[in-house]
């Protein structure tokens, strides 16, 4: 039996989050023991290896020229606000809490899109807005004595994830994706070097695997996303996006004993279904 480009895609759609995963559980080990400058800084080195692994493989010699390099600065800050708020919520709460208010990005996308970028989004889409703002409420539980202000991170790295997303919608006219990676990393790489002074702590010996799984997952999330596209649209296999929870679920019960409580539960099932009826509109729409 013959699988269809379709399928194919979404196969490696499902391993580039599996992938992303694994990189958030070890990512929350190291953010306890280690600066989120130096976890960055290892991100961005083999996005850079990435980008000139993609420029090969597509013969693109040139993948260091950008049309646009305002653009492209704007993504890579982009980038590391959003990385960084990531990481610095796995110190503070569960990869099922942070997975469930960060599942929102789709939904945020598609309102900044509105916003800035003037789409028409018709009712049906706000409402299912409106809903995925509701799930994440009940997550928060804000004006209860349960809310935890730490819980503002990963909405804070959602809202940037989705700032970068849009972004990335402008650039992706103009460069390459070897393009977009090679100026990431090297913009990264560089405000890492600039700031790892301050925050450099020593590397134990069973570090180094962790440091090296970190680089490894990552570079292996982006290039599954990469091969994924190239099989079928965006639009099919942004719905598999919501797989990070059922993951993080596993994966935080797994390694650090993190079952989420009821309201987590409800609220990651509110905004999974919004975003991907969100998702289902804007397709048919197209």
């Amino acid at each position: 039996m013959k699988l269809s480009y379709t399928y194919i895609g979404i196969i490696f759609a499902i391993l580039a989050n599996f992938s992303f995963s694994l990189l958030d559980t070890i990512s929350k080990t190291l953010v306890i023991y280690y600066s989120i400058i130096q976890i960055l800084l290892i991100k961005y080195f083999f996005i850079l290896i990435l980008s000139f692994f993609e420029g090969y493989r597509k013969k693109n010699l040139n993948f260091f020229k950008t049309k646009n390099i305002y653009l492209q600065f704007a993504r890579s800050i982009l980038s590391i606000l959003e990385a960084g708020c990531f990481v610095l919520s796995f110190r503070y709460l569960s990869l099922a809490d942070t997975h469930s208010i960060a599942a929102l990005t789709p939904v945020i996308v598609v309102a900044l899109s509105a916003i800035f970028l003037r789409e028409t989004v018709n009712l049906n889409t706000w409402i299912g807005i409106f809903f995925g703002f509701l799930g994440v409420l009940i997550i928060m539980r804000p004006g209860l004595t349960i809310f935890d202000p730490k819980s503002l991170i990963p909405l804070a790295a959602a809202f940037f994830l989705s700032c970068y997303q849009i972004v990335t919608r402008k650039v992706s006219e103009h460069d390459s994706t070897e393009t977009s990676l090679f100026y990431t990393s090297i913009i990264g790489i560089i405000i890492m070097l600039i700031l790892i002074s301050n925050y450099w702590l020593p590397l134990s010996n069973f570090s180094y695997l962790l440091f090296i799984g970190v680089g490894l997952f990552f570079s292996l999330g982006i290039y599954f996303q990469i091969i994924a596209l190239s099989f079928t649209k965006a639009s099919i296999i942004q719905p598999f996006h919501y797989t990070l929870i059922l993951w993080a679920i596993i994966l935080g019960y797994i390694f650090y004993n993190d079952i989420p409580d009821i309201p987590t539960t409800i609220g990651a099932i509110i905004i999974s279904v919004s975003g991907i009826y969100v998702l289902n509109i804007r397709y048919k729409e197209k």
